[in-house]
């Protein structure tokens, strides 16, 4: 093969990702004729894996531990789980690209992706509700009306992700016009806008909730420092804690998802592929930061983490859950 055969060679593409004219030959890519296989698709593949790991040991550890019932873990698993799907979707999506053409496969992909991402960071708009309603309401939080709320939260968080995902199979997509494409096909340019604009909504609750939160640690510390009448080194220490913990969990996540929800709203069909790769990878690595944030720093999950590889089985250890307002 010369290289004008190479230059000429047509592949099958992403159903994830719009790197493809309408007949499905492939754009102009100085890589194409190098690699058999897109390099972003196999980042997305890594990433998909690592995430998948990570949390599938989070939904083992909540489900097998009887202890971690508390609506904190509830929500703490609705998370993981979502997350778990994702990283699967991405394997999928990089297994099917390359074994089948299926505008079906395509649907249901892209479906299950837009599912999965909507339940996470759904999820993350419930942890937060669930920890501000903990500091507002500690003396009552412990109790079955706590748990029947988490419970109904969640219940509302997969029905409408599921609905959202279910939107391209049942129509909703650009497969028959692909003048109304979006810079993630299948999807349509106003599908990919009321996405963008829900996570722009639910980062807002999230930024006012967790303002909310730091400032009833600070008149806590406060109220502290005028019982005992100085305000210690500890209470300081800890009131800084909380804070700092408060804007890595914004930070992490506005980092990981704003770049991609600001493209979708500016980004045209014909921009370069590499712009949505760039934007949409840093946004998969928001779930595989989550378990660190949520999970693998809680003390109840440490514990049973070393029951589970150590066999360090602690008699005394006590069956209260943490309260999600201990950041």
């Amino acid at each position: 093969m010369n290289d004008s055969d190479l230059v000429n060679e047509t592949v099958e593409l992403s159903p994830l990702l719009p790197w493809a004219d309408d007949n499905g030959t492939l754009l102009e890519l100085s890589t194409a004729s190098e690699f058999p296989v897109n390099p972003w698709d196999i980042m997305l593949c890594l990433s998909g894996t690592v995430i998948a790991c990570e949390n599938a040991l989070v939904v083992a550890i909540i489900f097998y531990t009887p202890t971690l019932r508390a609506p904190m873990f509830v929500l703490i698993g609705s998370l993981a789980t979502a997350d778990l799907l994702a990283g699967v979707g991405l394997i999928l999506n990089f297994a099917f690209q390359y074994l089948t053409s299926s505008d079906t496969v395509s649907l249901i992909t892209v479906g299950f992706l837009v599912a999965s991402f909507t339940a996470s960071v759904s999820s993350l708009l419930a942890i937060t509700v669930d920890r501000y309603f903990s500091l507002y309401n500690a003396l009552t939080y412990f109790s079955e009306k706590t748990l029947h709320c988490v419970h109904l939260m969640v219940a509302c968080t997969w029905g409408v992700s599921l609905c959202l995902g279910l939107l391209p199979v049942l129509g909703w997509n650009c497969l028959e016009e692909p003048s109304t494409c979006s810079i993630v096909r299948p999807l349509t340019h106003q599908h990919v806008t009321l996405l963008a604009a829900s996570f722009f909504v639910v980062f807002g609750l999230m930024l006012s909730l967790y303002f909310k939160i730091c400032k009833i640690v600070c008149r806590h510390a406060h109220q502290i420092a005028l019982q005992q009448h100085f305000f210690s080194t500890s209470h300081l220490v800890a009131t800084k804690k909380g804070v700092s913990t408060l804007a890595i969990i914004l930070g992490t996540f506005g980092a990981s998802w704003l770049p991609f929800a600001v493209y979708c709203l500016v980004g045209k069909p014909e921009y370069p592929s590499v712009y949505t790769y760039a934007t949409l990878l840093p946004a998969t690595y928001n779930s595989m930061i989550n378990p660190i944030i949520y999970a693998y720093r809680n003390t109840d999950i440490q514990r049973a983490l070393s029951v589970l590889f150590c066999g360090c089985f602690q008699t005394n250890a006590s069956c209260r859950s943490r309260s999600p307002s201990e950041v």
